[in-house]
């Protein structure tokens, strides 16, 4: 019985010693990993390169801006028709990105697009403006009919400024 017991303590003895060296090289190794990514011995890239490499770099990267105006379309309010609460109103303000080439063009074909904007945003049904979806659909079909009134290739792009129901 003694015999037992002397060995059932000599085998726990000997299965701690184990767990005690896997810790401990665990945390060595873990360590000596860390020190070598972080202080740059492992996975750097490559230092071949200068400052002034670097600077050209940069400057190849940044594109100049392009050539555009902005031309803005004066405030619109909009009776909303088929309003059963009531009379609702859109109070609708945007900005038409054009080439500046083209700047004075549109600017003198502004009664003409206030025109098509009033056209098209009292025929839209108000539960479409409302939805959230509703402003990227808006804006393409606005673009769309704008491009149209100006001429291919004069209108970029419609800014909505402000849209709000009321």
């Amino acid at each position: 019985m003694a015999d037992e017991e002397q060995l059932e303590e000599d085998t726990t003895k000997k299965s701690k010693l184990p767990l005690i060296v896997g810790v401990a090289l665990m945390l060595v190794l873990g360590g000596g990993g860390f020190f070598a990514v972080y202080s740059g011995l492992l996975l750097t890239p490559p230092h071949d390169s200068t400052e002034e490499d670097l600077a050209m770099l940069e400057e190849e990267a940044l594109e100049p801006l392009p050539d555009v105006a902005f031309v803005p379309i004066e405030p619109l309010i909009i009776n909303l028709p088929n309003s059963s609460s009531g009379n609702r109103h859109l109070r609708f303000q945007a900005q038409i990105e054009v080439p500046s080439a083209y700047e004075k063009e549109v600017e003198s074909l502004l009664p003409r697009i206030i025109d098509v904007l009033n056209g098209y945003l009292r025929a839209v049904d108000i539960s479409e403006l409302e939805s959230p979806a509703a402003l990227i659909r808006l804006r393409a079909q606005m673009l769309r009919r704008l491009q149209i009134v100006a001429g291919e290739g004069r209108i970029k792009d419609v800014l909505i400024m402000e849209f709000v129901i009321n």
